[in-house]
């Protein structure tokens, strides 16, 4: 196991931003035109003054800081999203994904590119999805009379297996359209600009201050529904008003950048290592967290095969796992 370092927001909040900052004017400076954390400063700070470059206010301005900001923002939607359902599911286990937002959000996106959604784009497909395969599971568990958070579970699993299926089904009859619904599925952020961080942005956080506020139905959930009861919290509402929450930030967050994996699922195992597992505190840092993890991995996923750009959800996999698997202490971490 590894030893948990409990620190005061004092300490890890700052540090978490400081870190955020330096990897964002890192991210600002890559690409095939590469500027130094300098220029970088000068473009965004004074970038009308005559000795900052033309071009480089070009590149940071219009080119990548609202990719970054969008990083940011779906990475700490995709964390604190992942905190809550961990916390209301009781299971280290849960991500954004776990009651169908990834399986309708695909669903969306796919009928979108094939041309089966005629007016709608993707990103705007992708959330109607999500949400309409999220709405759909928790009807289901609700009309069932078997409202607890196993039989979301349990649901939430069964649709997106059937919503993956029709998936494939798509794919395989829509063989033109193949490469283009893979490198949606896939994840990334390739292209995203200032119209998808004002799409997904202001849905993102208010997304994350919902679930901030819900932070002691959370911690009254992971006590177990009987000791949330025994509290006088009323579990239909509380449980509704946290599905929605983080519901809206999921599918906020793969409008924006697809499916990207991970960052929901470890960020909060992090977070724990140092904020303990009081919603209050883990809320904010698994978003800081998440919001540092996919600004890190974007910037590689751009620049490590350069000019070749790699599905950025491609690569949260491939680092994530071994060291999720790492954290866990199966790569001799004590």
């Amino acid at each position: 196991m590894i030893s948990r370092i409990r620190l005061s927001p004092m300490v890890w909040a700052p540090s978490l931003l400081i870190g955020l900052a330096a990897a964002g004017t890192l991210s600002l400076g890559l690409g095939a035109v590469w500027l130094s954390p300098g220029e970088v400063a000068r473009a965004l700070l004074a970038p009308d003054s005559p000795d900052v470059r033309a071009t480089a206010v070009t590149i940071v301005w219009d080119l990548r800081l609202a990719r970054v900001l969008l990083a940011a923002v779906v990475g700490a939607g995709l964390a604190g999203s992942g905190a809550a359902f961990q916390g209301m599911f009781r299971t280290p286990l849960a991500d954004p994904f776990v009651i169908g937002a990834s399986g309708g959000a695909a669903l969306g996106a796919t009928l979108a590119i094939i041309g089966r959604i005629g007016g709608v784009g993707v990103p705007a497909a992708a959330f109607i999805g999500a949400m309409a395969a999220v709405m759909l599971v928790y009807g289901i568990t609700m009309a069932s009379r078997a409202s607890s958070a196993t039989a979301l579970l349990l649901a939430g699993a069964s649709l997106s297996t059937v919503l993956s299926a029709i998936v494939s089904l798509l794919m395989l009859i829509s063989d033109r359209d193949l490469h283009e619904i893979f490198s949606w599925l896939l994840g990334g952020l390739s292209g995203r600009s200032w119209p998808a961080l004002a799409m997904s942005g202001p849905a993102l956080l208010v997304g994350l201050a919902a679930l901030w506020l819900l932070a002691r139905p959370l911690d009254a959930l992971t006590g177990g529904e009987e000791v949330a009861r025994s509290l006088g919290l009323p579990l239909n509402t509380a449980r509704a008003a946290i599905v929605a929450a983080a519901s809206l930030t999921t599918a906020a967050a793969v409008a924006a950048g697809g499916l990207i994996g991970f960052i929901g699922l470890a960020a909060p195992h992090i977070a724990r290592l140092f904020c303990g597992s009081g919603h209050a505190r883990l809320i904010p840092a698994s978003a800081l967290v998440g919001a540092l993890l996919l600004v890190l991995a974007d910037s590689a996923a751009r620049t490590v095969m350069a000019p070749l750009e790699l599905p950025v959800g491609v690569l949260t996999a491939l680092l994530g796992g071994p060291f999720f698997l790492w954290m866990l202490g199966w790569g001799g971490a004590r």
